[in-house]
């Protein structure tokens, strides 16, 4: 299966440093386990391409970040996570979105999406990740995430994100750039690049005409010197598993477990639970015998804790 790719660049002043992706295997990988339309791919497409970008900004392995869109618009809920590597994984609440369009024949990002808030939480590994939220000011993705940047921790950002798909509404090309200033960054550089963002507004026109990440690099700092310091792989990739999903039920208590159960019998169902990852629509089912074991293990092992503390 292919992979995406990240390449990550810093001026050699160090005023800016700037990622590009070709993010097109992992959105197609979207669009596939999420049977989504071609307007949910366009979307959720976006979401996913920007959400690897910005965790490969992170300093650490063990750090994760989650990207969350709630507009008013058809699409609903959007989220992404990813990790420090750029890998990805996502999902929208309404994946069989109608298309939409503006006059001028474009995807209509903004009015599926509608007025809501962004939000980004970022995870060091400590389990309590620092959240920031903005409100939505276009809808689009990549204008709002540099809106968050800008208002929530005072980077300034260019981001451009482009999905296009095929005849068969497959996803054709898919990728983004992202800029970020560094502090003291010098004025004409800064001013190069402004001139430079400029042209940086059909990414997905410009890899469909054959042209490469370092072509994309290339056109974001034009004129302007730089270092590209790594290339890195990335995918679409769920955590899921079955221990996971079963210790996410078994976290309910033994009699919310045992109500489902019942529910389960009286509409005819064997006893019996089944979990199914929203992430990659990964169906986990587990018989009442092994859920109450565990459960049982759990209460133990708390009991056990409890005891420990009290003395």
């Amino acid at each position: 299966m292919k992979s995406g790719k990240i390449l990550r660049a810093m001026t050699s002043d160090g005023s800016a440093r700037v990622l590009v992706t070709d993010s097109t295997a992992i959105v197609e990988r979207a669009r596939e386990l999420h049977a989504l339309s071609p307007m949910g791919t366009v979307v959720l497409g976006r979401v996913l391409t920007a959400t690897s970008l910005i965790g490969s900004l992170m300093a650490e392995k063990t750090e994760s970040v989650t990207l969350g869109i709630q507009g008013d618009g058809p699409t609903g809920k959007l989220l992404a996570v990813s990790d420090y590597y750029g890998n990805v994984r996502g999902y929208m609440e309404h994946p069989q979105l109608e298309l939409m369009l503006k006059p001028n024949g474009h995807p209509d990002v903004g009015a599926a999406v509608g007025q809501g808030i962004l939000y980004m939480a970022h995870d060091t590994g400590t389990g309590e990740p620092q959240t920031g939220m903005i409100d939505l000011k276009t809808g689009e993705i990549a204008e709002d995430i540099a809106a968050y940047y800008a208002e929530s921790e005072q980077i300034p950002t260019v981001l451009s994100l482009g999905v296009l798909l095929d005849e068969e509404a497959h996803t054709r090309v898919a990728g983004g750039v992202l800029i970020q200033l560094l502090p003291f960054a010098d004025e004409k550089t800064v001013g190069q690049l402004e001139e430079n963002a400029a042209h940086l507004g059909n990414i997905s026109g410009m890899l469909a005409d054959g042209k490469n990440l370092i072509d994309l690099m290339n056109l974001a700092l034009d004129k302007i010197p730089y270092d590209l310091y790594d290339e890195i792989t990335t995918d679409y990739l769920c955590t899921c598993s079955r221990e996971r999903m079963k210790r996410g039920i078994c976290s309910l208590g033994r009699k919310q477990v045992q109500d489902l159960l019942d529910e389960e019998e009286k509409e005819g169902r064997a006893r019996a639970l089944t979990a199914e990852c929203r992430f990659c629509e990964t169906k986990y089912t587990f018989s009442e015998e092994e859920l109450l074991k565990d459960i049982s293990e759990i209460s133990d092992k708390t009991e056990e804790t409890e005891e420990k503390d009290g003395n």
